[in-house]
């Protein structure tokens, strides 16, 4: 199922003025990271997914529009689903996108991460003489 792309654009727009931003696409939609963490994503379930961390989901969850993240019979704990009509103005939008913000600038440093070793930087193997 394809996601909204009118929703990714003006996802994209509101972060154009944010450090370390990048998009993948994965769950099926696009997802925007922050500081390479998932913030925010164009759902191809529908609606845009919200990460607002776990004490925030309930009561995120609690508003109208909005309900936890399934992913199969899983409730993910930091997201959360918002329907299209939970965004509809840009005010809106602009309000979800600040808590994904929020909830990811706060989150500890992620440690370096380390590098794999590359089919040409491995050692060549020798067989052994017998």
């Amino acid at each position: 199922m394809p996601y909204d792309e009118k929703l990714a654009a003006r996802i994209r727009a509101l972060l154009s003025d944010v450090k370390d931003v990048s998009e993948r696409k994965m769950m099926g939609g696009v997802c925007f990271m922050v500081q390479d963490r998932m913030c925010c994503s164009a759902s191809g379930k529908g609606g845009m997914l919200v990460r607002v961390g776990p004490d925030a989901q309930r009561l995120a969850a609690s508003e109208p529009h909005v309900t936890p993240m399934q992913m199969g019979a899983r409730t993910m704990k930091d997201f959360v689903r918002v329907t299209a009509e939970g965004y509809r103005t840009d005010a809106a939008l602009k309000k979800w996108i600040k808590r994904g913000l929020d909830f990811v600038v706060a989150m500890p440093s992620k440690p370096p991460a380390r590098k794999r070793a590359s089919a040409k930087a491995a050692p060549k193997r020798v067989p052994m003489a017998r």
